[in-house]
């Protein structure tokens, strides 16, 4: 692993297969660092012909934490955004979007296959809209578009996502309760149809923490999802060959909001897996090798995009 210069700040990637392969880009989620994307699913990804890169995003990982920012707060945003009233973040989901542009930027690489998860997802949506030229396709998995209108979480997986870790729990002597926290979080979040070991999921755990723990970070980019405004009227002006996958069994994002966006992504093909939740075990990343390799492989070739059209598209991106 190393890291870069990107969109001012430093943003820590991790590569797989041959950089003369056409380059895949996966973003992750919410407070997820780059070990978010099992490495035998990059492996397995790079080894159908593709250079893939992993990375963490800012404020999370070994990326650039932004302490200067402050810690949000987020019972007051809350009450906002349920008012309908606008929140300030400490930065935008756009900004992260352009953090993933500047990482290309800093690798050389002027076109690449755009793979988001959750709020990766909603990052990777806003990428294909700010750089339409640079994006060969689009594969949004488990995230949304922001109506507000669509269904929420399930109240189980509300809590798991908003309750704090107890500050204790952080101390070294804690490892071990920190650890039966967090698998109890996951528990309400993983994939009744695909399970995964609870000794994996406890060892995938425990090397997350022992590469970085930064709470803090996981708080400023929840303000940037909530927020962050509806995007539909910018997902009407995305022209990569789009992917829309998601999991029946899903109670932070429902199904509902897959759908939603593959209906206003003109041209999108819709993918829902049943059994699978909001987590990456390794049967749904079995699922989802062959899946985005076909939908890459049908996209190798870039489109050309009307100037204006991506004029108009970047220029509501850059309003969001």
């Amino acid at each position: 692993m190393t890291h870069v210069a990107a969109n001012h700040i430093e943003l820590e990637y991790e590569t797989f297969g041959d950089p003369a392969d056409p380059a895949v880009l996966l973003i992750m989620g919410l407070g997820m660092q780059l070990l978010g994307w099992p490495e035998d699913f990059c492996r397995s990804l790079a080894a159908q012909g593709y250079f893939v890169i992993r990375f963490d995003n800012r404020d999370v990982g070994l990326s650039s934490h932004l302490d200067h920012l402050g810690k949000p707060k987020l019972l007051w945003a809350a009450m906002k955004h349920k008012l309908g009233l606008p929140i300030r973040p400490p930065y935008s989901l756009a900004d992260m979007a352009r953090d993933s542009l500047g990482l290309l930027d800093a690798l050389h690489i002027q076109q690449a296959h755009i793979v988001g998860a959750s709020m990766g997802g909603m990052i990777a949506q806003l990428l294909a809209i700010q750089a339409p030229q640079r994006t060969l396709s689009l594969t949004s998995i488990m995230s949304t578009t922001g109506d507000r209108t669509l269904p929420g979480p399930t109240k189980a997986a509300q809590i798991a996502l908003l309750r704090g870790t107890p500050a204790r729990l952080y101390h070294p002597a804690q490892r071990e309760a920190l650890i039966d926290f967090l698998q109890e979080n996951w528990r309400v979040l993983h994939s009744p149809g695909f399970e995964t070991a609870p000794e994996m999921q406890r060892e995938r755990i425990g090397k997350s923490l022992e590469r970085s723990i930064y709470p803090q970070g996981v708080l400023r980019q929840l303000m940037a999802v909530v927020a962050s405004p509806d995007r539909s009227p910018l997902l009407a002006h995305i022209t990569a060959p789009t992917l829309v996958v998601h999991g029946s069994d899903d109670p932070l994002v429902p199904i509902a909001c897959g759908r939603d966006t593959a209906r206003k992504i003109p041209g999108a093909q819709f993918e829902e897996i049943p059994g699978m939740a909001h987590d990456m075990p390794p049967g749904v990343c079995a699922r989802l090798v062959p899946l985005l390799a076909a939908h890459f492989a049908a996209a190798t070739e870039p489109t050309e995009h009307p100037a204006q059209h991506a004029q108009a598209a970047m220029q509501l991106a850059s309003d969001a």
